[in-house]
């Protein structure tokens, strides 16, 4: 049985045998191990990415009002729009080149972007889809060859990065928080990782020695951001300098934007921030509990995008830019755009969608938005020509 925390929605029994089965996966893998333990990290990516029963493999209702969770595309037009503007920046410096899509997710932003640009008469050459989640990338397929059939030869689809590099611009949004990300405890002096076992029919966390290979990550952040807290619990991501790798390895020019819940290394390593940035969305509903609801629910961790911009750096990237979605938005004509959008929705809808998009307490400042470049001969981004927070990474 599927043990969830106080008022979540219970799954079907269809649902509950799909889990089961992803359950019982992981706890082989458990009991193959010789400390009976798996870290957190591979718990995470089992119950996410687990190629038949995963959340983002399987057949699941992830996005919209029938999912568990919206995205900016989702919400309105305006936000590819906003990503168009930006993009015809780059085509007018590097010629009609080409879009590539990290995670599609709907195929909403795709849909849109490709709608507007053509208004603009700024068709990329190719607007190229890596979508490792094969239910996804046939919804995707089914529902742009629907809806925009004069633009669907323009997309192509991939399982992995892509093998030659592209000139134009990459998008990532809402990919890097569901990288899987490693759990540590400090106690008073003493650091330990926290692991996941299986006992008494669940999953439970355990404790036990850091590796030495970051020991000296978590000591440093330690000192640097809450040397005076006694208990500390957060999460770093150990496969983001190769997530970043792959990356940067699909531009040979061009701009990369990731587009991200996330904090600058100051602000999410808060002393304030006692119990991390974990969090799970299950039917719209945001709780603190991965250990249940195993491959049902989205389990993510805010950007650390100080870490992000390092590793992009190592990568041979330039970080061109960090700010909220609000700035990056306002940056690149919303408020132009949402005049032109009263003419098709009720002024009502399109104040809806904006408050969304930018306000504090919404989207605005929880997303940030930052421009890494390689190869590049811009003047300054349009997205980043105010409100720019590079010196707070």
């Amino acid at each position: 049985m599927i043990k969830t925390p106080l008022r979540l929605p219970v799954p079907t029994e269809a649902l509950q045998a799909q889990s089961d089965a992803l359950c019982q996966l992981i706890r082989q893998e458990i009991q193959d191990e010789p400390t009976a333990s798996i870290s957190f990290a591979r718990f995470m990516e089992l119950a996410l990415y687990e190629p038949k029963w995963g959340y983002y493999t399987a057949d699941l209702d992830k996005f919209g009002k029938a999912g568990d969770f919206t995205t900016a595309p989702e919400i309105s037009p305006l936000f590819a729009q906003c990503i168009g503007r930006q993009c015809q920046q780059i085509f007018a410096n590097l010629g009609r080149v080409d879009i590539l899509e990290i995670g599609a997710g709907t195929g909403q932003l795709a849909m849109d972007l490709l709608l507007f640009l053509e208004k603009q008469q700024s068709l990329p050459r190719t607007y190229r889809i890596v979508e490792i989640s094969p239910s996804l990338r046939q919804r995707q397929q089914a529902r742009l060859q629907q809806q925009i059939p004069h633009l669907f030869p323009l997309i192509q689809w991939s399982e992995d990065w892509p093998k030659n590099p592209i000139q134009g611009v990459v998008l990532a949004n809402e990919v890097v928080d569901a990288l899987p990300v490693h759990q540590f405890l400090w106690s008073g002096a003493h650091i330990q990782e926290r692991r996941i076992r299986y006992e008494k029919d669940r999953f439970v966390y355990c404790l036990s020695p850091v590796d030495s290979h970051w020991l000296s990550d978590l000591d440093k952040l330690k000192t640097t951001y809450f040397p005076e807290v006694k208990g500390y619990r957060s999460e770093v991501c150990l496969s983001l300098l190769d997530w970043m790798g792959k990356l940067s390895s699909s531009i040979e020019q061009g701009l990369v934007l990731v587009i991200d819940y996330g904090f600058p290394a100051k602000e999410y390593y808060h002393p304030d921030r006692v119990n991390g940035t974990l969090r799970c969305y299950y039917q719209h509903r945001v709780h603190a509990d991965p250990l249940c609801l195993v491959g049902l629910q989205d389990i993510t961790a805010s950007v650390d995008f100080s870490s992000l911009a390092r590793a992009a750096i190592q990568t041979g990237l330039k970080v061109a830019g960090y700010t909220s979605q609000a700035a990056f938005l306002l940056n690149n004509d919303l408020l132009p755009l949402v005049e032109k959008c009263y003419d098709g929705m009720s002024s009502m809808d399109v104040n809806r969608q904006v408050h969304l998009l930018t306000s504090p307490s919404e989207m605005g400042e929880l997303i940030k938005v930052m421009g890494l470049t390689r190869n590049d001969e811009f003047s300054q981004l349009n997205g980043f020509k105010l409100y720019d927070k590079q010196t707070r990474l």
